[in-house]
């Protein structure tokens, strides 16, 4: 259900003066959207995960969210399990439900928080998958820059793996962000925190050949960098096309995303000596934490490297 979203993003005025869990709802979904600046997708998460909860509770005949105990929350988080939902799912699901409670709190609401003794259940951790230094060659040299796509489709390419940013962040980078002079490019990430990443000579030939180019895309004035054929803003969906089409053409034996492009950075930017912190930054992760699930690759590498080479490591 997102109703309660596409009424924010439609604009639909809804009387939200009561206290009823609707209006709450709408209410928590303003406040991601206009104060803390979530991204439609990221919202849209939050309402259907949330309403979710809602038609369970309506279910159980809970009308109030004064009502809600510890008990509820673990019989819903039950369902899920019961309904075969996946430990990532339902940590998203808590996820959800914690950052809902907490608001609920913050603005006096409720007097307790029911979600205060839920814990996450515990996700196997999956190493993140990189492609190797070989096939990274083949799929960035495959494009044809003789021609106008090629080009385009070798700088998309290229920014993926020399910055690490994310998909969406490419599609909304604007002329402006990019700084030649100090090959940096400013870009806007989740939350609307802003970073700076940055690129080099390979890179900035291709910028400049793509710009003289540019204006063949061109329909209309227009200032983000990357365009589609129809001279728009490209898309994450036409860039995920891209570069499946052109890892199936390099014949490379891995399901290959936009992500796995940032996988790559980081693991070869920590192969090649770069300390935590730096690619950390680099790609925008509040907590380090996140970054250090790279190191585990890393890793990896120099028992392989310990094993080949030492004389007692067999």
């Amino acid at each position: 259900m997102l109703v309660f979203f596409l009424a924010i993003y439609l604009n639909i005025n809804y009387n939200i003066n009561g206290d009823n869990m609707f209006n709450l709802l709408i209410k928590f979904i303003e406040y991601l959207k206009y104060e803390r600046h979530y991204s439609n997708n990221t919202i849209m998460a939050y309402d259907d995960n949330i309403s979710k909860f809602l038609e369970y509770l309506d279910s159980i005949k809970i009308n109030d969210i004064k009502d809600i105990e510890y008990q509820t929350i673990r019989k819903y988080i039950n369902e899920l399990y019961n309904k075969k939902y996946s430990a990532k799912s339902i940590c998203r699901h808590i996820s959800s439900l914690r950052s809902f409670f907490k608001y609920l709190l913050n603005n006096n609401y409720i007097k307790n928080n029911p979600m205060s003794l839920i814990t996450n259940p515990k996700i196997e951790k999956k190493l993140p998958k990189y492609i190797n230094y070989e096939d990274i060659e083949k799929i960035l040299n495959y494009p044809d820059i003789k021609t106008d796509i090629g080009i385009r489709d070798s700088l998309i390419l290229e920014l993926l793996y020399v910055t690490g940013i994310r998909v969406s962040e490419l599609a909304n980078i604007n002329l402006k962000d990019i700084n030649n002079y100090d090959k940096t490019i400013n870009i806007l990430g989740k939350g609307s925190k802003e970073r700076v990443v940055m690129y080099g000579t390979r890179c900035q030939e291709l910028l400049d050949k793509y710009i003289k180019i540019r204006s063949n895309f061109i329909k209309e004035p227009i200032d983000y960098l990357i365009l589609s054929k129809r001279g728009k803003q490209i898309n994450t969906r036409e860039i995920r096309k891209i570069i499946n089409d052109i890892s199936k053409s390099c014949h490379i034996d891995m399901n290959i995303s936009p992500h796995t492009f940032r996988h790559t950075f980081a693991t070869h930017m920590l192969n090649e000596g770069a300390d935590l912190r730096s690619v950390q930054k680099l790609l925008g992760h509040e907590n380090l934490s996140t970054t250090t699930i790279y190191t585990h690759l890393s890793n990896e590498k120099l028992r392989r490297e310990y094993l080949k080479a030492h004389p007692r490591a067999q």
